[in-house]
């Protein structure tokens, strides 16, 4: 238990350290973007009085490492300021829409995980027969196909030919789960064809990989059906492989959502970003690329905890 919990707390660690560097690295980017965040409030007919009363209230006037450990300490406590076009709060703003995100991803993971270890566990059992070459066919086309094109051509062919969805994802505080569903049910098909492809190939490779095991070997001499040994014997051992590569399609879900969301309008935090950058609303960009970075990152250490929980010997290293 002392070394799980210790390769828990250094993976922990090397999180918190790296999404400080990514900290410093959203807030000086932004910094260095051109023009001036004042002249872009007020506009061009702002005199130099108003701009440095501005720039005052906004702490511009202070240094930039002042400015940012004022904002890194506002960040831990989840205090972004206020957005510099509406004047709410940043957390109030996109608190919302980040829910949403989270409900669209859940979503798409909730179709996407099971089919993809049901049809990974089927083409590692059919290998190198029709079904095994027509779906890795699929899934390298899903795969390589932007997300954005995907999402068109759902909309060609389920709203516009066939009128079946709404290609629009508007949604309403009053609406009941199963409109809500269906409201959202083209962009979470969109993820799902992305995530499912990836997560079906590694699980048919990490199930195919353990099939040269001499325990499976002997599990099929002993006259034990295909499907039984992959589900009870090879299955068991491939649970590292395939956790961590849910894990990580699962952060891509979250952080990897912009494009379907600019491309659906649906109302979550990759729009809320695209929208925020147009504006040159900075502390809702900054907010919003640190909120996409710690999500990564908590999903990636959850990933790692998931591995070393299913592998003897991540649990027990010599």
């Amino acid at each position: 238990m002392g070394d799980i919990l210790g390769l828990v707390g250094k993976r922990l660690g090397i999180g918190l350290f790296i999404l400080l560097v990514i900290s410093v690295i959203i807030f000086f980017m932004v910094e260095l973007l051109p023009g001036d965040i004042a002249q872009a409030v007020l506009g061009q007919g702002a005199t130099e009085e108003n701009l440095a009363a501005l720039r005052k209230e906004m702490g511009l006037d202070k240094p930039a490492i002042i400015r940012y450990l004022e904002w890194l300490g506002g960040a831990v406590t989840l205090d972004f300021g206020n957005s510099i076009v509406t004047d709410e709060r940043v957390t109030t703003l996109i608190g919302q829409r980040f829910m949403n995100t989270l409900f669209l991803a859940a979503y798409a993971a909730v179709i996407a995980v099971p089919l993809a270890i049901v049809l990974g566990v089927l083409v590692a059992l059919l290998r190198y027969t029709v079904f095994d070459r027509v779906a890795n066919v699929a899934t390298l086309t899903s795969i390589s196909s932007p997300e954005f094109f995907l999402g068109y051509i759902l909309i060609l062919y389920f709203s516009v030919n066939w009128g079946m969805f709404p290609a629009i994802a508007s949604l309403s505080q009053n609406m009941t789960l199963p409109e809500l569903l269906h409201r959202t049910f083209l962009p979470a098909l969109t993820l799902v064809l992305v995530v499912t492809a990836h997560m079906m190939r590694m699980t048919r490779a990490a199930i195919i990989n353990l099939l040269a095991s001499p325990y499976i070997e002997m599990a099929r001499l002993k006259g034990t059906p295909p499907w039984k040994v992959i589900v009870r014997h090879a299955l068991p051992n491939a649970w590292a492989p395939i956790i961590n590569v849910v894990a990580l399609n699962l952060a891509y879900l979250i952080t990897g959502v912009v494009l379907v969301e600019v491309v659906f309008v649906y109302p979550g935090i990759g729009q809320a970003l695209v929208d925020s950058v147009s504006k040159r609303d900075f502390p809702v960009v900054q907010a919003c690329c640190l909120i996409f970075a710690a999500t990564f990152i908590l999903l990636n250490l959850a990933a790692d905890v998931g591995a070393i929980l299913t592998n003897p010997r991540l649990r027990h290293p010599k």
